[in-house]
C-alpha cells in the first residue's frame, strides 16, 4: 500500500468511527431522526442500519436530506419519510449531519455536496442537532478556504452575482464533473460557490445573503445561536480519538 492508499485508509477510518460514535451515543428508539449527507455523515447512517437491524432502534422514522442519504436508507432498511408526513409532522427529534467547516463557536459551513437546502431545513426544525467531522473541518474563520454554496434559481444567477460582490464575495457558478454546463440541485436550481477575502460575521452574512432576491438558501448555519441550543460537534481525530464540544 503506497502513502496515498494508507492516507485515505486512515481518513476513512476516522469517518468511519466519528460517525459511529454519534450514532451510538444519540440515537435513540422511536426517535423522528435527520440523517445528513456526505463522506462522514454516510457513516452515522450506515450505524444506525446496524443498529435498526440487531433490533435496538425499533420505532425508528427518518427523514433522509438528499436523493444519496434516501437510497442508502433504501438499502439498509430503515424507514423515511418526507418532513410533511404524518410519521414526522414538520419535526424531528434529532438531526446528525456533516459539515465542510467548523468554527470555534460551532458555526458551520454546509453544502459541498449540493443538498444545503434540506440540510438545513432539518437542522432548523430538530429538537437537538449533532455535527459529524473530521479535525480537517475546524477553521478559525469560516468561508476563507473552502467555498460557501448559495443556492439560486436559475434567473436570478447575473443579479445574485452583482448582489454577492457588492457584499465583497468572489463568485463561481459551481460546474459540473461528468456533464457539460452547471451543477443543478435536486430541486432544479444553480449553486454559486463564494469566498470572502478577509472574515465576515456568519449569522449576519447569512441574513444579509437570504434577503438578495433569487436567493433559495445559503451553506452558513447559525441560526442555532443560544448556548443551549448550539450543535453538538463530535470531531475525529488523527490519534483515533473523538473530541466532543458544546
Amino acid at each position: 500500500m503506497d502513502f496515498v492508499e494508507n492516507q485515505l485508509l486512515k481518513n476513512l477510518e476516522i469517518k468511519e468511527r466519528t460517525g459511529f460514535r454519534a450514532a451510538d451515543d444519540l440515537v435513540a428508539p422511536d426517535m423522528k431522526l435527520g440523517l445528513g449527507t456526505g463522506s462522514t455523515a454516510i457513516h452515522v447512517v450506515r450505524r444506525v442500519g446496524e443498529r435498526l437491524a440487531a433490533g435496538e432502534l425499533r420505532g425508528i422514522r427518518v427523514f433522509a436530506t438528499s436523493f444519496q442519504t434516501e437510497l442508502a436508507c433504501e438499502e439498509l432498511g430503515i424507514p423515511h419519510y418526507s418532513l410533511n408526513s404524518p410519521e414526522l409532522a414538520g419535526g424531528l427529534d434529532l438531526t446528525i449531519d456533516g459539515a465542510d467547516e467548523v468554527d470555534p463557536k460551532g458555526r458551520v459551513v454546509k453544502g459541498g455536496g449540493g443538498a444545503l437546502l434540506i440540510e438545513k431545513l432539518a437542522a432548523y426544525n430538530s429538537a437537538r442537532y449533532a455535527i459529524v467531522a473530521d479535525e480537517g473541518k475546524l477553521v478559525s474563520d469560516l468561508a476563507l478556504r473552502f467555498a460557501l454554496p448559495v443556492e439560486i434559481i436559475p434567473e436570478a444567477r447575473r443579479t445574485a452575482t452583482r448582489a454577492l460582490e457588492k457584499l465583497g464575495a468572489a463568485v463561481t457558478l459551481r460546474e459540473a464533473l461528468r456533464k457539460a454546463g452547471p451543477v443543478i440541485t435536486e430541486h432544479g436550481n444553480l449553486l454559486l460557490d463564494i469566498r470572502f477575502q478577509t472574515p465576515v460575521e456568519p449569522e449576519d452574512m447569512e441574513e444579509r445573503i437570504n434577503l438578495i432576491p433569487g436567493v433559495v438558501g445559503n451553506g452558513f448555519f447559525t441560526g442555532r445561536r443560544a448556548p443551549w441550543d448550539r450543535p453538538l460537534i463530535y470531531i475525529g481525530r488523527t490519534g483515533g480519538t473523538v473530541e466532543l464540544r458544546n
